[in-house]
């Protein structure tokens, strides 16, 4: 037994009852501002970790990785 279409329909039609559309569109728009949040943030450690480094010209991965097979 699987969920027939007039199972989700009631429930879609109960929270829109219970919220509102207003609440359910506020609600949305805050999920897609916590993604895009999360998205710029990977998007700037990757940025980080790209840095060059001025006095050998490598990038900060590449010395990071250098200082770990030294040890």
């Amino acid at each position: 037994m699987g969920i027939s279409f007039w199972q989700i329909a009631i429930v879609v039609v109960l929270v829109v009852l219970l919220f509102g559309r207003g609440k359910i569109s506020d609600l949305m728009g805050d999920v897609a501002k916590g993604i895009k949040s999360f998205k710029s943030g990977l998007a700037d450690e990757d940025d980080e970790t790209k840095t060059i480094d001025q006095s050998t010209g490598e990038t900060a991965a590449t010395v990071k990785t250098e200082d770990k097979q030294t040890s």
